[in-house]
């Protein structure tokens, strides 16, 4: 079974403004004169962590992570006001021109997946391959199973905490009500919020739950800009049409792409990743029977590491 790669320091760091508001936490490293790759965290809101750089060969590859408007390094933190699916796509832009890239592969997981398919259904052009963990569509009927209705009956026990700062007549709803809360002008509120909604998520995002991982998403930090920015989003349609990822799969069809989806991942259920293979059917789909949604658990590590390897292959660079 493969691992991540050894830990490596990055070659490069700036902060990159993208406007009078916003300004990208960007790094590099791996092989300066590599194949560029661009990894895409989750969320919207997560950040990146120094893990991400290890499922890329360094040898090989010139890794390149950004933590996303609003979240991780960049500033300011959970910050709303122009944080858009548009804007992203406009920053993944200014990135691969600042950097003198005329193609990359990009990798992204569960919202970085979204994201990755709307950048490359919108830049065909600049992608050289995509490699798909977690997908998530993002459909109206995916935000229902995760925040309303679906994994709850799963956990009903762990879905009593995220019901707990809302009031049983607002329980219709949680998504417009978590976002009445976590865009309050009370510190404290927002705050209580936030963190019950990033414990939810980071409680069913393994197969079996991992402390240190219930830990990470419930840092004041971390579940601030997490719950305000997907929040953000949802509440917004992702800024994107109904079932537009789908929509617009046949945009890929020159585009190789690898899927990896845990079999029984809660948080975004295997439906949405057999679905896009159907849409995209020159890409390929890699089902892990013992997952979740996590890209940590090891037979998704696993995969992803041998997917990162394979694609350098097929494009010549492996």
């Amino acid at each position: 079974m493969r691992s991540l790669y050894p830990e490596i320091e990055p070659n490069d760091r700036f902060m990159l403004g993208v406007d009078s508001t916003h300004s990208l936490y960007v790094e590099e490293s791996g092989n300066r004169d590599g194949l560029p790759i661009l990894f895409l965290h989750g969320g919207p809101g997560a950040g990146c962590e120094a893990k991400h750089r290890r499922f890329f060969n360094p040898n090989i590859y010139r890794i390149v992570l950004f933590d996303q408007r609003g979240c991780g390094r960049s500033r300011p933190h959970a910050e709303l006001h122009d944080n858009t699916t548009q804007h992203l796509i406009t920053d993944i832009e200014n990135i691969r021109l600042h950097l003198g890239i005329s193609q990359w592969v990009v990798f992204g997981g569960s919202w970085g997946s979204t994201l990755a398919l709307a950048y490359a259904q919108t830049y065909p052009q600049h992608c050289l391959g995509l490699i798909l963990r977690g997908i998530f569509l993002c459909r109206e009927r995916d935000l229902r199973w995760f925040y309303q209705d679906g994994a709850s009956f799963l956990f009903p026990d762990l879905w009593q905490d995220y019901l707990r700062p809302i009031p049983a007549e607002e329980r219709g709803d949680m998504i417009a009500a978590y976002y009445r809360r976590l865009t309050s002008n009370d510190s404290t509120v927002q705050l209580e919020a936030a963190c019950a909604w990033a414990r939810w998520e980071g409680c069913t995002s393994n197969l079996t739950q991992n402390s240190k991982v219930i830990d990470f998403f419930t840092q004041p930090h971390v579940a601030l800009s997490l719950a305000r920015i997907e929040c953000h989003y949802f509440v917004n349609d992702i800024f994107l049409e109904p079932n537009q990822l789908l929509n617009n799969a046949n945009r890929l069809a020159d585009v190789p792409g690898i899927i990896v989806h845990g079999r029984y991942d809660i948080v975004c259920p295997l439906e949405q990743a057999w679905q896009l293979k159907e849409a995209w059917p020159q890409a390929k789909l890699h089902i892990i029977p013992a997952a979740g949604h996590s890209a940590f658990e090891p037979d998704i590590v696993d995969c992803l590491v041998r997917s990162t390897d394979e694609m350098a292959t097929q494009l010549g660079t492996g």
